[in-house]
């Protein structure tokens, strides 16, 4: 799932890191990605600032090795390192950074206001944090899919919300708290996926969440996403009126310089 996001969302991460570097500056030599995952934001901003050591953070040594292969594979791993830590037991010893990188992971630690503090504690003079997160799950069907009754998808997104799926705080006040100017910005994807990796995100989100959402569906809606995610006529693969709606919140925090903590 998280590699296919990968490659869907790729025009948004590339202008995500653009971004991000602009403000960080041509200076930048530390930069660490908190709650890394399949390293695809640690390669994107190691690319991006070629100067730079970039220390991926993550808990799951699993996740930790697919980094070092993304690195190695994207001619980056020379640059890239990795730190085993779980945020929720402190911060891990990175030293000084210019840049602190944190994709859809801030929301997952049981005490984000702390682990900012501790960003801002080691962040140089003119330093940054950036916080993203997804703005809303994705979207993928037609509101009437000529089966069953109109507005399946918000159905299962209204379950999903109430679960606390994608909840995430509004972190402007959290990063102003620890002396840093924030700005907010959003990130729409503009360009549709080709269409068989467009059915492969949405096959893959679909089941994701199917066993969940199942228990909290009427039987008439649960029947509709079976067969969707089934293999006859009028599954997802042979729709032809899938659309993505996606899009990114990036939170950019800086440190002026000349103010150190």
């Amino acid at each position: 799932m998280l590699e296919i996001d990968a490659q869907v969302m790729a025009p948004v991460l590339a202008d995500l890191v653009e971004q991000v570097a602009e403000q960080a500056g041509a200076g930048t030599t530390r930069v660490v990605d908190l709650g890394a995952g399949t390293g695809v934001g640690t390669v994107a901003l190691a690319r991006r600032l070629p100067d730079a050591e970039v220390v991926a953070v993550d808990r799951a040594p699993a996740m930790l090795a697919r980094v070092l292969t993304a690195a190695r594979v994207a001619g980056v791993g020379d640059r890239v390192r990795t730190l085993e830590a779980d945020l929720g037991q402190g911060w891990p010893d990175t030293g000084e950074v210019d840049l602190v990188w944190a994709s859809s992971s801030l929301h997952e630690v049981p005490d984000p206001a702390a682990v900012l503090r501790r960003a801002a504690d080691v962040l140089a003079p003119g330093g940054s944090v950036a916080v993203v997160e997804m703005d809303t799950l994705p979207r993928f069907l037609p509101d009437d899919l000529g089966r069953g009754r109109p507005g399946l998808e918000v159905r299962c997104h209204d379950v999903l919300a109430r679960a606390g799926w994608n909840s995430y705080q509004d972190w402007t006040p959290y990063l102003a708290a620890v002396g840093l100017e924030v700005s907010r910005h959003r990130h729409v994807l503009e360009t549709q996926p080709q269409a068989d990796l467009l059915v492969r995100y949405a096959r893959a989100f679909l089941q994701r969440i199917r066993d969940y959402v199942g228990q909290h569906l009427p039987a008439e809606d649960l029947a509709v996403l079976d067969v969707l995610l089934g293999s006859g006529p009028e599954s997802l693969e042979s729709r032809g009126d899938l659309a993505l709606q996606a899009s990114r919140t990036l939170w950019l925090a800086t440190r002026p310089p000349g103010v150190r903590r």
